[in-house]
């Protein structure tokens, strides 16, 4: 299992939906009829997409973490909004989504880093790439990992919410492999495992725009956030978007 039950409870503490986020997808989304059509691949709790729901964006979202999924099912007050998430991993969604049909796929808060090797990586912008419309377009943000040592182990930066706070640190094996731990830190100090020993690809820049080229994407911009910063060798994160 890549991701534990035990951050559900806090996830959407430590990947809020920010002004800006919601700003960017606006953005990104006005350029596309009503109403847009986008698959969020990774939704989790899906507190992001039920708020593009609300605007009229047509969402769906796919999830493998029972936990995650219960609590984006939970959020539904209403029959009434165009919503929908499905069990799913990024391996069945080629077979089971519609090609040609979303104007946009979003993959965010570094969920691409557990498809773990560059077979799977290419599948996936091969299959988002037919899965999306003519003009459609993949939106990506992970941490740039290109910023952090080659050493065997690399701790990244703790996120801190007011009720807790997130550790992680890849490890690469003896055979090469990267593994992901992840361990959350609660306020009355319990400590739990998110990730033991999850197998990551830690997706640099060139890569991510190698594999994008490759499955037919023609334009990246690339940012070190949702306010649409210019990315540099020495940002945080990593925000791009392949049409």
């Amino acid at each position: 299992m890549e991701i534990l039950e035990n951050i559900a409870e806090y996830y959407d503490e430590i990947y809020p939906v920010t002004a800006s986020k919601k700003n960017f997808f606006t953005d990104e989304l006005s350029s596309y009829p009503m109403p847009v059509k986008l698959l969020r691949i990774g939704c989790a709790t899906g507190s992001f997409e039920h708020q593009l729901a609300k605007t009229g964006i047509d969402v769906t979202g796919i999830e493998n973490i029972n936990e995650l999924l219960e609590s984006a099912n939970r959020k539904r007050r209403t029959q009434l909004m165009s919503i929908r998430f499905f069990k799913m991993t990024t391996l069945e969604m080629g077979r089971f989504l519609g090609k040609g049909f979303y104007n946009v796929i979003s993959i965010l808060d570094d969920r691409i880093i557990f498809t773990h090797d560059t077979v799977l990586l290419r599948k996936l912008f091969f299959d988002c790439k037919q899965l999306l419309t003519k003009n459609g377009k993949m939106i990506i943000s992970l941490l740039n990992y290109e910023k952090y040592s080659s050493d065997s182990e690399i701790e990244l930066p703790e996120i801190q919410t007011l009720r807790a706070t997130l550790y992680a640190r890849i490890v690469t094996e003896a055979d090469g492999t990267k593994t992901l731990d992840q361990q959350l830190e609660t306020g009355n100090g319990k400590t739990m495992d998110v990730t033991v020993a999850a197998p990551v690809y830690p997706l640099s820049k060139a890569e991510l725009e190698t594999f994008a080229t490759e499955a037919g994407f023609k334009d990246i911009k690339c940012y070190s956030s949702f306010d649409r910063t210019p990315f540099t060798a020495q940002s945080d994160r990593l925000i791009a978007v392949l049409s």
